[in-house]
């Protein structure tokens, strides 16, 4: 299982650019406030939200929810319990323009830092405010109050390239085995 875990942080977590791991992160059993899950903790969790519209996730564990054209961007909390106690997020502007997978900002806690991509192209239309105050909200409620960005989709077609929330669940456990 350590093994397993280390393979698995390696693709997830990097300290720095691109380079590898320095720590490997304990995934707490529990699930926290806002992001919780009947599946020990590491699941996706529900929420009022996820009735509204369907998040997509990648496989470096953001995830985009699209009402209006307009996609509200987060991580998800298999990854804020990796990362572990969020103490600064570093975002984009406004006006950013992103191609999809491209890097723009980064979270850290107190023990890893990782970078953060985006799930789609599009411009950045708004930044979560309450983050540069309360970064913790990323742990607290990583789908509703913790999200990062919201953003213009500009090729509504590459929502079909992400993963379901069943597929993302299945990612997960295939991550673990």
């Amino acid at each position: 299982m350590a093994v397993a875990a280390a393979a698995a942080w390696r693709g997830l977590w990097r300290v720095g650019r691109g380079g590898p791991p320095r720590a490997f992160l304990a995934v707490s059993p529990l699930a926290r406030p806002g992001c919780g899950s009947a599946l020990a903790g590491r699941g996706l969790g529900t929420s009022p939200a996820l009735l509204l519209a369907a998040r997509r996730f990648t496989d470096k564990h953001e995830w985009i929810a699209v009402e209006n054209s307009i996609g509200t961007v987060g991580i998800s909390n298999f990854a804020q319990e990796a990362l572990g106690d969020v103490v600064y997020c570093s975002l984009p502007e406004i006006g950013t323009k992103l191609n999809k997978q491209d890097e723009f900002g980064a979270l850290e806690s107190v023990k890893a830092a990782s970078e953060l991509y985006s799930p789609l192209t599009g411009e950045v239309t708004e930044i979560n405010t309450a983050l540069a105050d309360n970064p913790g909200l990323v742990n607290k409620s990583c789908y509703q109050d913790g999200w990062l960005i919201k953003m213009t989709v500009d090729n509504p077609s590459e929502l079909d390239e992400l993963m379901s929330e069943d597929a993302y669940e299945k990612y997960i456990k295939s991550m673990e085995d």
